[in-house]
């Protein structure tokens, strides 16, 4: 065991060396992908090698490819950095290496699950009764959720799709807003309901569904099973869907309501932003990521369903030899999920909220949009640069150029290591997206990264 505590203690003396020089790391890494893989040996070893040897080249072939993304200053792709307390109940969950399938394999998995989905639900105003899955992340909620949406509204019209299938079972109506996320039409393939089951409801300006044409929307379209997919914050603008208003309007034509809310549903947490999800209890189901907002590690993301025995039946399963899995058991683990051997994932998520407690997400949530906003000022100081939507939550659009000139400034920002953001097509144009999602960004890291884009910009437009 001695060989095993030493290379742990060099682990932890790893990690909290990163972790330390994250605020003034530079954010990109120092080499791609083909260089890190060009180091390794060109076939597997024939012998195996001790421990220490292989926590050394680890770390070394690791080291140079690796981002600053837990760190104050990346932008990209709306994702947060672990806290101190996540991440060391995430590498506790390493350790402890539980397999959260049932409670019969881990009973301490499924109760921090259980309560830490209680605690969640109260944070994002999603009833109590609520049903909750630990997946893996947004598009994993999201596929949970529909796949509970496709089996109920099948069953509403005496069809069994779990038993039948969906062969001469009646069609599917999927509607949606304009400009959903990508992981709604990804879900619709990978469900078998295809993305042609989709009907578009238009966008208003700032993206989010125009609730008022909903109506007409489910009127116009045969009638039969159908689900709403609505939308709490837009990952270009932020921007909020109705939820009130869709959900009154769908449950008039016996839809379900999906809610896709990856990032938008932590607006619940805050009573400053907790209007822009105003309705969200009314709902069927919802997605949401942990590693977005509440700043736990990878793998980390949540299913609700308002209807527990529904969620269940869509996602559980039962074998002779699964212990655990006998009827009358009370649910959670794998039955509310698409694996069965799964990590337990409830433990990090408990030890964010219980590190943070309900004061400590919502100054999370408020001080984001806070730098979001300074950001977005900064920026629109800048000669020629113009923010293009409300920043109304932590998503900055900015026009920079042409699409030429905004791919080139995005690049000389992310080679220039102050700070890391990305690109993204909007309403057909070409703009920079900035993503504030850290629990440690500052004041002074905003403005830092206010310098990086005016450098970049003044550098391409003189070149």
């Amino acid at each position: 065991m001695s060989e095993l505590r030493d290379s742990l203690a060099v682990a932890v003396e790893e990690i909290a060396a990163y972790r330390e020089m994250l605020p003034e790391s530079s954010v990109g890494a120092s080499a791609t992908r083909a260089d890190l893989v060009a180091a390794f040996p060109r076939s597997i070893p024939t012998e195996g090698v001790p421990l220490d040897e292989v926590m050394r080249e680890l770390v070394e072939s690791a080291r140079p490819g690796l981002m600053a993304s837990a760190g104050p200053r990346y932008f990209g792709f709306v994702t947060g950095g672990s806290t101190d307390a996540a991440l060391v109940a995430d590498v506790m969950t390493s350790g402890w290496d539980q397999l959260a399938f049932n409670e019969s394999s881990s009973p301490a998995s499924l109760a921090f699950e259980d309560v830490a989905g209680d605690w969640l639900k109260d944070l994002l105003g999603i009833p109590a009764s609520a049903s909750v899955g630990f997946v893996t992340g947004a598009q994993a909620a999201n596929t949970v959720g529909l796949t509970a949406a496709r089996l109920q509204v099948l069953h509403d019209h005496s069809w069994d799709v779990g038993r039948d299938g969906l062969r001469g079972a009646p069609r599917v109506r999927v509607v949606a807003g304009a400009e959903r996320h990508a992981t709604i039409d990804r879900t619709l393939r990978l469900l078998g309901l295809g993305e042609s089951a989709l009907e578009l409801v238009p966008a208003g300006p700032d993206g989010a569904m125009d609730a008022e044409s909903l109506d007409g929307v489910l009127k116009d379209g045969a009638t039969g099973p159908t689900i709403v997919c609505a939308q709490s914050g837009n990952v270009n603008t932020g921007a909020f869907d109705d939820l009130r208003r869709i959900c009154d309007v769908a449950k008039r034509h016996g839809a379900w309501v999906h809610v896709d809310g990856a990032f938008g549903l932590w607006a619940g947490a805050s009573s400053n932003l907790r209007h822009y999800v105003d309705g969200v209890e009314l709902a069927d189901s919802w997605g949401c990521d942990g590693h977005k907002w509440l700043n736990v590690p990878y793998d980390s993301g949540y299913a609700f369903c308002a209807r527990p025995e529904v969620h269940a039946t869509a996602m559980g399963y039962t074998a002779s030899y699964l212990s655990g899995q006998e009827e009358g058991r009370h649910f959670g683990g794998g039955d509310f999920v698409l694996e069965s051997s799964r990590r337990a994932r409830g433990f990090a998520t408990w030890a964010a909220l219980r590190g943070l407690g309900r004061s400590g997400v919502e100054d999370v949530i408020d001080r984001c949009c806070e730098m979001a906003r300074r950001f977005a000022e900064g920026l629109n100081a800048i000669d020629g640069v113009d923010v293009v939507n409300d920043v109304i939550l932590n998503q900055v659009l900015v026009r920079v150029g042409d699409e030429a000139v905004t791919q080139r400034i995005a690049l000389k920002i992310q080679e220039g290591g102050d700070a890391w953001l990305g690109a993204t097509t909007w309403r057909g144009e070409r703009l920079l997206r900035i993503s504030v999602s850290n629990w440690s960004t500052t004041a002074a890291d905003i403005d830092r990264s206010i310098r990086a884009v005016a450098n970049a910009v003044d550098q391409i437009r003189r070149a």
